[in-house]
């Protein structure tokens, strides 16, 4: 084993997608803004999917859903294929002590995931029980992992995942899914910035004033394990990376292609390699972060990843080949939802293969105070089969272009490369519609009798 490896903190969260302060957006995050002015912080990182599971899959296997067989929830009878290699199999073959605090959400078996400690239980959200949210709240789980620290309970180098409950949505009495503003402070709607893809509405602003308290314990939760890995001496040992899965919770984000749903915050904190606040513009996806963490701590990469590694980005006189382009999608969620996409600096291409309403509202969404200000206008079965956006012109993506003669040429060749690219992945969508992971249940009553 090399004693130079760094130790790794994988820290994630539910629904944040890039809203931070240290992203532009009016909200203060003092921890998190502090992390990145001393890390690297990466302005176009996006997802694979808007929604968690398939998300996460691709963060920890460097594959694609489709490709490694997460293409829906991990609780809704979605696995990854059998033998899938994910990141603690391969820092464990090189030495790495692997540790999982919180949330992972990307199998019903945690066996599979192969920690050498799992120090949550309920680590898969949702569809458990509340003291189980309790346990992986963001403050909580922050309290475990800096036990952890302190108490030097560990051989270096160790991995630990680190996941939070926040931002998501929780149903409450009324059957409303909000923010939870029991357990969190919220802040004046009259002060709180609306969104540009949304209307201005009350109960919009009412949605993001209860989620400004998550977010503060979302940032809160990172400056404890930052503050207690620096006082455990730590701190120069150890490279810390904090992303987000997909974008917020909110119509037109989570669950949608659009870039509000697929955009995602990736803040890397490397004492001597990433330190300085730099801000990188180049376009990258989550899939790309397994073959950076490989690269860096001396691991080959399987010619299988379909990421590439931005090592390089991060090494001054290191050839880096930027991406121009990056694949995003949906098949399922709580509902069928099969889209695929394909995004370059200036233009995002959306296929969408079923008959699906204007814009997909997951279950949570449609049932919270900002669903309802627009689920009766999109909300309805008019989603044309493609999109096309010319993200200069038109970055809310509000004005959709596949048909205007002038962007003809930009339409052909972006369909060509989104359908080789699926041919290339052997993606089960070009043979037809995808049957839901528990189809086998919902048919076995047909053949009972049969014999």
């Amino acid at each position: 084993m090399d004693d130079s490896r760094p130790n790794l903190l994988l820290i994630t969260c539910h629904d944040l997608g890039r809203y931070l302060g240290c992203y532009g957006v009016d909200i203060e995050t003092p921890h998190i803004d502090e992390f990145a002015e001393n890390g690297a912080l990466f302005e176009n990182h996006f997802v694979t999917a808007p929604q968690c599971s398939p998300s996460r899959g691709s963060l920890m296997t460097g594959r694609h859903p489709h490709v490694n067989g997460l293409m829906g929830l991990a609780h809704g009878d979605w696995e990854l294929h059998e033998g899938e290699r994910i990141l603690p199999h391969y820092l464990s073959e090189v030495g790495y002590e692997t540790h999982l605090f919180g949330l992972q959400h990307i199998t019903q078996d945690t066996d599979r995931l192969g920690y050498d400690y799992v120090h949550s239980e309920g680590n898969l959200y949702p569809g458990v029980a509340p003291s189980v949210h309790q346990a992986n709240r963001a403050r909580t789980v922050a309290s475990v992992v800096s036990g952890f620290l302190e108490r030097d309970a560990f051989e270096e180098p160790f991995f630990a995942s680190i996941g939070f409950f926040e931002l998501h949505r929780v149903e409450e009495d009324n059957g409303r899914f909000g923010f939870d503003s029991d357990h969190y402070e919220t802040d004046d709607p009259d002060a709180v910035r609306p969104l540009p893809y949304l209307p201005d509405r009350r109960g919009i602003r009412q949605d993001l004033a209860e989620m400004h308290g998550m977010v503060s314990a979302v940032d809160d939760a990172i400056g404890t394990i930052l503050e207690t890995l620096s006082e455990a001496g730590l701190e120069d040992e150890t490279l810390i990376v904090f992303t987000t899965e997909h974008g917020i919770a909110f119509p037109r984000a989570k669950g949608s292609c659009y870039d509000p749903g697929i955009e995602a915050a990736l803040i890397v904190r490397y004492p001597g390699v990433a330190d300085d606040g730099t801000r990188y513009d180049e376009l990258l996806s989550n899939v790309d972060v397994l073959p950076t963490l490989l690269e860096i701590v001396d691991v080959d990469v399987p010619d299988d990843i379909d990421g590439r590694s931005f090592r390089p980005l991060l090494a001054d006189g290191d050839e880096y080949r930027e991406r121009d382009r990056i694949f995003a999608g949906m098949t399922w969620h709580d509902m069928y939802n099969p889209v695929r996409a394909i995004r370059t600096e200036r233009y995002k291409y959306v296929r969408n293969f079923w008959h699906l309403p204007s814009v997909y509202l997951t279950k949570d969404i449609f049932a919270s105070e900002a669903g309802r200000t627009v689920r009766e206008t999109d909300g309805v079965p008019t989603r044309p089969y493609e999109e096309l956006y010319d993200l200069h012109e038109s970055p809310q993506e509000d004005d959709n272009v596949v048909f205007e003669p002038t962007y003809q040429d930009v339409r052909t060749d972006l369909a060509r490369q989104l359908h080789e690219w699926m041919v290339e992945t052997d993606d089960p969508l070009l043979d037809g519609p995808v049957p839901p992971g528990d189809y086998e249940t919902i048919t076995t009553w047909a053949h009972e009798d049969e014999g």
